[in-house]
Formats: C-alpha cells, sequence, structure tokens
C-alpha cells in the first residue's frame, strides 16, 4: 500500500497551477473568499485573546501577517491563530467531496487556507501559486477523509488528523520539497495528529484547537522535513500509521482514483454560523418564517422531527448555557432553531450572551420539542411543525440544508453577501480595505505577490 502515499505525493510534486481545471480554481476562489469573511467575523472570538498574547509573546522572524490584528510572526503560528479565528463560529467551509459528489464530515478548509495564506505570504508567492498549493492540500485532506469512515459520534476529531496531513501537503508544495523530503514531512506529522469530540461533547471553547494545531503541525512538520529530518516512510499505511491508528471502518479503495484528474474540497459553503448539524431544521424553519408572518406569542408548540441518531447527538441535548455560551449555542438545535423564527437569521451577532437569553428565545424554547420521528437511515434531514394556539398548522421538511454546492448550493452573490455581512459584523475593517480585498479575492490568479492581499487584512 505505500505505492498509494508515494502516490499522493508524487501528485503534489507534479501538479501546478496549469494543471488545474477552471471549476477547480473557481471553487477554491470562492473557499478562499469565505475563509477570509470568516476569519474577519471570528477575530475576537472566545479565547481567541489568549492565543494571540502567546503567539505576540514567542516573536520569532516576521514571516507573515496575523490577519485582523496586525503584526507578523513564524508562519506556523500565524496559520494557527489564523485558523482559531476562522474556527470561532463554526462558519468556515466543510463536507469533505468524495467520488460521484458524496462527501463524509470534515472541515478541512478551517486548516488549509490559514495554511495557504500564511506560506503563501512567507514565500512571497503567487495567487497562482497559493491556488495551486491550497487544492493540492484540500484533495489530500478529503480523499483521506473520504477513505477513513470517520464518525463524528466516534472519538477523534478528524479536524486534527486528516486535516494536518493537506496543511503538510500545502506547506511542503510551498517550500518545493523533493519526494523524499514529503515522505519525511507526511511522517513527521504522523506524530502530531490529535484532538477529541470530548471538546464538542462538553462544549468547551477548544472545540476549534484541532483544526488550528493541525495548520501549526503541518508546517512545522514541512519545515522541519526540509531540514533533512526524517520520518516513518508510510504515514498513512504504515503497521501503525494513520489508517491502522485513527480510523475503524476505513475503506482505502478509491483513495488514489482519477488522482490528478479530479481534485477534491469542502463542497459545502454554510449560510449559517453552527454546526452543520443544526442547519436541517434551521432551514426547515426558515422556509417557514419567510413565507408566514407569525408572531412567537401566537405559537402553541413547535415540533422538530429529526432521526434517532441526531437526537442522542451532541446537537440533539436540551440547551443549558455553560461556560462557553456561544459554543453550547452553536451546537443546540434548540437554540439555533429558536434563533431562526426569531430573528430569520442564525449569524455569529446571534451568539453574545445577550442575544442567547433574549426573552424571545427562552419564550419558545419552552415551547419546543425534539422528537425522534424520522428514519435512522436518514442524513443531514428535518421537520418542523409550527402549531398556532389557533389551530393554524405550519409544516416543513429539509432533504438537503442550504450550503451544498452539488444539491442545494448558495449563489455566488450569497457568498459575496456573506463576506461583507461578516466584515461588518467584526468591525475591524475598513469598507475600504474589504472592498479592495474583495476585488483582489475574485481575481486572485491575477495577483502576483499574497502579501499585497494580506497586508490590506489587518
Amino acid at each position: 500500500m505505500i505505492s498509494y502515499t508515494e502516490d499522493l505525493i508524487a501528485n503534489i510534486i507534479a501538479t501546478n497551477f496549469d494543471s488545474l481545471d477552471k471549476e477547480t480554481v473557481e471553487r477554491a476562489k470562492w473557499r478562499i473568499l469565505d475563509s477570509v469573511g470568516v476569519i474577519i467575523a471570528g477575530a475576537n472570538g472566545v479565547g481567541n485573546d489568549a492565543l494571540l498574547k502567546l503567539v505576540k509573546k514567542w516573536g520569532g522572524p516576521e514571516e507573515s501577517t496575523i490577519l485582523v490584528h496586525g503584526g507578523k510572526a513564524l508562519a506556523q503560528n500565524v496559520a494557527m491563530m489564523n485558523s482559531l479565528m476562522m474556527r470561532s463560529f463554526d462558519f468556515e467551509a466543510i463536507e469533505a467531496e468524495g467520488e460521484n459528489k458524496t462527501s463524509s464530515p470534515a472541515h478541512i478548509s478551517g486548516s488549509t487556507v490559514p495554511t495557504a495564506l500564511a506560506m503563501a505570504e512567507k514565500q512571497a508567492a503567487s495567487g497562482k501559486d497559493m491556488i495551486a498549493a491550497l487544492v493540492l492540500g484540500d484533495d489530500v485532506a478529503c480523499r483521506i477523509a473520504a477513505a477513513s469512515g470517520f464518525d463524528v459520534y466516534g472519538g477523534w476529531d478528524n479536524t486534527g488528523t486528516v486535516n494536518a496531513f493537506g496543511a503538510t501537503a500545502i506547506a511542503g508544495k510551498m517550500l518545493n520539497l523533493n519526494q523524499r523530503q514529503m515522505r519525511d514531512a507526511f511522517g513527521i506529522v504522523l506524530n502530531q495528529l490529535g484532538g477529541t469530540m470530548e471538546n464538542v461533547n462538553d462544549k468547551a471553547m477548544t472545540f476549534k484547537l484541532p483544526i488550528a494545531l493541525a495548520a501549526r503541525n503541518g508546517i512545522f512538520a514541512a519545515e522541519l522535513a526540509q531540514q533533512g529530518f526524517h520520518g516513518p516512510k508510510d504515514a498513512l499505511f504504515g503497521n501503525k500509521g494513520y489508517f491502522a491508528q485513527y480510523t475503524k471502518n476505513a475503506d482505502t479503495r478509491n483513495l488514489t482514483r482519477d488522482l490528478g484528474k479530479k481534485f477534491f474540497a469542502d463542497c459545502v459553503i454554510k449560510p449559517y454560523a453552527s454546526c452543520r448539524a443544526t442547519h436541517p431544521s434551521i432551514d426547515a424553519v426558515m422556509k417557514i418564517v419567510t413565507s408566514q408572518e407569525i408572531s412567537i406569542d401566537d405559537i402553541e408548540k413547535i415540533i422538530i422531527h429529526v432521526t434517532p441518531r441526531t437526537l442522542k447527538g451532541f446537537v440533539g441535548q436540551p440547551f443549558v448555557i455553560g461556560e462557553t455560551p456561544q459554543v453550547d449555542a452553536a451546537f443546540s438545535i434548540r437554540y439555533t432553531a429558536a434563533c431562526a423564527i426569531l430573528r430569520k437569521s442564525v449569524r455569529p451577532e446571534h451568539f453574545t450572551l445577550e442575544a442567547i437569553t433574549n426573552p424571545g428565545v427562552n419564550t419558545l424554547l419552552d415551547k419546543m420539542e425534539l422528537v425522534d420521528t424520522l428514519p435512522p437511515d436518514e442524513y443531514q434531514t428535518a421537520e418542523v411543525d409550527i402549531i398556532m394556539k389557533d389551530g393554524e398548522k405550519y409544516h416543513a421538511r429539509t432533504d438537503v440544508p442550504k450550503g451544498d454546492i452539488f444539491k442545494n448550493p448558495m449563489t455566488q452573490e450569497e457568498i459575496i453577501s456573506k463576506y461583507k455581512l461578516n466584515v461588518a459584523y467584526s468591525k475591524t475593517i475598513s469598507e475600504q480595505k474589504a472592498e479592495e480585498a474583495l476585488r483582489m479575492l475574485l481575481s486572485l490568479e491575477e495577483l502576483d505577490d499574497i502579501r499585497k492581499l494580506t497586508g490590506l487584512l489587518c
């Protein structure tokens, strides 16, 4: 099986921007645009100041820019910091694409885009070079994710495992590593994989650490390999390699199918700032409240129908405000559904303590019931019944929540609007800088030096 790993590495080394088809490039540009907006929105997310203080304290060569906050530091630390900001509202692109437009749970862009930005700035790379490196890193991470059989209700958090291989591929590509060095880099990062779903179960702010550590670790692994440090020969298929140690139901038969011809990536751009598992119920609610004039005082009962697996999972639990209210709310079907009814939106500004404890939210929560009446084999579905005091009943169902680029995509106008709303919410980047950055992002392949972009984003 070592040939699979070597084939992945050979493809990273051989592929450049000119190898990419137009659709792949366009998709990458939209992910980057969305990611930049999400980083800006998450700049001051809970806990971010703690890491920011450390990164600035550690100092070191000024290789890359800490977005929004400004200042420069080691590329690996900057990638980690920017990744943490990007993950803050669970608003980043998700879902690893697989064969035949299928997908598996993942949050790959949250590591790969900050890694690509930091490394491209460090190397004074062009937009084309950054896009190519990002596409290759996303492809590696997606292929590994799709083969892994990952289960969000298992143990490992794959934002800290598959993402690290993607980040390593990006950093290695940017550093022009050869086959042996890239093999070593994968072997080095194998020793840094980690992350637990207990972060989400406990609604702890550490839920965003694995994705950030993966970005840092990928750069560290590539740089160490560049210095001649060796690692295991086969990080993926060794006797104690990734698939042996971190997966339970892996199916690697298609790992390298159409390698170099198809480039996989996250295939969902999120319309709502919360866990994807809350989106089906949000969408069903939105179908009702955007088509009907509903006063919350006139509601008798709200019934949300989900699968048994969803009801038992972390998003189906009773909504309780703990140490980190924003995280409690982002991983709650009950809160996000109430938010959608009350505000016809679920955005970062709806996760302040004031917004979460709004009396209208509590009124709706008191009227809400979750039931596991949907078939257990359904995935990302929900049905909502809103029953009024006068006996009127409104019903809606979600089969595919908004954001899936193949089945229910956000339009390009909606993605740009999301970027602008994130900038407006953050109040950290001037409108003029944000507009200039937007123009660069939309024509990123024409940019000769990424530093022109990162210089605008702080």
